[in-house]
């Protein structure tokens, strides 16, 4: 009978999980920066003036929303750089994980409140609400919704324990082969 042999060890899986999430933050980043950018520049506009006080408000939301989004999103960065070569990169990727799904939730807060003040000044309010609330819709139905009602796809990942485990009893794991 064939020993399967695991495909990665403990230190590759957790070196791979963080390479796939600095590369998901990249995506969210380059967004979020759009965005904040825009917001930094809205105040100084010809139009910013004849908003209405509602209109500020929903403005400081998104603006703050989209500064937290930034901080969040680009913390992996700082964390790694403060524990480079320690040997902590578990640690580092179940921050980053954190991190990342607080920023994206900040993220969806800067975008739906962008959506409302700008529909909110160039549309009525009960309209520029209603769009709001479609677009939340929208993102919790594909941010949330549907990664939750498919989180069972596939095979999870083992676990670090269950790695080491088969790499240390792999005739636990044989597989019968159909020769």
């Amino acid at each position: 009978m064939a020993h399967e042999q695991p495909k990665e060890t403990p230190k590759q899986r957790w070196d791979r999980n963080f390479g796939d999430l600095l590369q998901e933050l990249r995506v969210a980043q380059t967004g979020v920066q759009i965005l904040f950018a825009f917001l930094l520049t809205l105040p100084f506009s010809n139009g910013f003036p004849k908003t209405s006080e509602f209109q500020r408000d929903v403005y400081v939301v998104s603006l703050l929303s989209a500064a937290a989004a930034t901080a969040m999103i680009i913390a992996p960065v700082a964390f790694h750089q403060a524990l480079f070569r320690q040997g902590r990169k578990p640690e580092l990727v179940r921050f980053g994980h954190r991190m990342a799904t607080g920023g994206l939730f900040f993220l969806f807060i800067a975008i739906v409140s962008s959506v409302l003040l700008i529909t909110d000044f160039v549309l009525s309010r009960t309209i520029a609400l209603t769009l709001s609330g479609i677009t939340a819709l929208f993102f919790i139905a594909f941010w949330a919704a549907l990664p939750w009602s498919r989180r069972d796809w596939g095979e999870p990942d083992e676990t670090e324990s269950e790695m080491t485990r088969r790499r240390e009893h792999p005739e636990d794991f044989e597989k019968p082969t159909d020769e």
